[in-house]
C-alpha cells in the first residue's frame, strides 16, 4: 500500500475536471492540486516559458513526496512533458495520449477532430502522436478560443454558447467526422451542450480518459492506497480570487458524480467517502527553481 498523495497540476482550474475523475474512480487515494492561476493562461506563453512554468511546478509536487504526476493541461502536456519526464524519476501521465488511446479502442472512424486552444491546435502534438500510430487517420484540428469564457463565465447552457459550439463545430460536422477529442480540460462541461445540437457525435474527455490510465497505471506499479479513511485534497492556487469557490464547484461537479458542499467534496455513489477540500495560496517565490533541472 502506498499513501503518499497524486500531484495534479493545470495552468488554472480547469484541471478540476481531471481531478473529479481521479476521485470518482479512485476515492482512496491522496491529491495535491496546483492550478497556476495568476499565470493563466499558458496557452498565450512561448514554448520555453510553458516548459519553465511547468518544470517549477513538477519542482513542488516532487518536493511534497507525490507518487506519481498528472499533468492536467493540454498546453504542458504538448510543449512540456518529455522535459518532465527526463527530469522526474515518478510516473508522469500528460492528458494527450489517454484521449488518443481511446479513439484507437473505441473508434472504428478513420477521421477524428481534435478541438482545443489555439496554443494546444498549434503544438500539432495530436495530430503527430495520433499519426505515429496510424498514418492513415486523417485528423481535422480546429482552436475554439471561446470555450474557455464561456465555461468561466458559467454560461455552458446559454443560447450565446449554442451560436458558438454551431460555429465551431459546424464544418467539422459537415465534413462527416463522428469523433471528437476534447483538448482542452474546460471542453467537458460543454458535452452537454454540443449533444443537444450534434447528438450523433462521440466526444472523447481527456479527463475521464486520464483518470482510467492513471488507474491502471497504479495497478500495474502496485502504487494503490488501500487505506478508506476519509481523504483531504489541498488545492494549491497562486492567485486567489472570488470567483475560485464558483469555479471550483463548477469543474469538480462537471458530471454530477460529484457534490461540493462546505469545503467537502461528497462521492454521491458512495456516501462513505467524504473529501475535506483544502485550498490555499501558493506564493510565486515558492514556485522558483535556481536553475533548470
Amino acid at each position: 500500500m502506498n499513501t503518499r498523495p497524486i500531484g495534479v497540476f493545470d495552468s488554472g482550474l480547469g484541471g478540476l475536471t481531471v481531478l473529479a475523475e481521479l476521485i470518482r474512480i479512485l476515492p482512496n487515494e491522496n491529491f495535491i492540486y496546483v492550478g497556476d492561476t495568476a499565470r493563466v493562461p499558458y496557452g498565450s506563453r512561448s514554448k520555453e516559458t510553458i516548459q519553465k512554468y511547468s518544470l517549477e511546478i513538477a519542482t513542488y509536487l516532487v518536493r511534497k513526496n507525490i507518487k506519481l504526476l498528472v499533468v492536467a493541461c493540454n498546453t504542458s502536456s504538448s510543449y512540456a512533458l518529455d522535459i518532465l519526464k527526463k527530469n522526474f524519476t515518478i510516473p508522469i501521465i500528460g492528458v494527450i495520449e489517454p484521449a488518443i488511446h481511446s479513439f484507437f479502442k473505441n473508434s472504428q472512424n478513420t477521421s477524428v477532430a481534435v478541438i482545443g486552444t489555439r496554443a494546444t491546435i498549434n503544438s500539432k502534438a495530436y495530430p503527430e502522436k495520433i499519426q505515429t500510430i496510424d498514418p492513415e487517420i486523417y485528423i481535422y484540428s480546429k482552436a475554439c478560443p471561446l470555450f474557455v469564457p464561456l465555461v468561466e463565465e458559467d454560461m455552458i447552457q446559454n443560447q450565446v454558447t449554442y451560436e458558438v459550439v454551431k460555429e465551431y463545430l459546424q464544418e467539422i460536422v459537415d465534413k462527416k467526422i463522428q469523433d471528437i477529442i476534447l483538448g482542452c480540460t474546460h471542453y467537458p462541461l460543454l458535452k452537454n451542450a454540443i449533444l443537444k445540437i450534434y447528438p450523433h457525435l462521440n466526444l472523447i474527455d481527456s479527463s475521464k480518459e486520464t483518470a482510467i490510465y492513471v488507474q491502471k497505471l497504479l495497478l500495474e506499479k502496485d502504487l494503490q492506497n488501500k487505506n478508506q479513511e476519509n481523504k483531504t485534497i489541498e488545492i494549491f492556487l497562486t492567485d486567489i480570487t472570488d470567483r475560485v469557490p464558483i469555479l471550483e464547484k463548477l469543474f469538480l461537479e462537471k458530471d454530477e458524480y460529484l457534490e461540493v458542499k462546505n469545503h467537502q467534496i461528497y462521492l454521491k455513489n458512495n456516501p462513505n467517502f467524504v473529501f475535506s477540500i483544502q485550498i490555499k495560496e501558493l506564493k510565486l517565490e515558492e514556485l522558483l527553481i535556481e536553475k533548470t533541472l
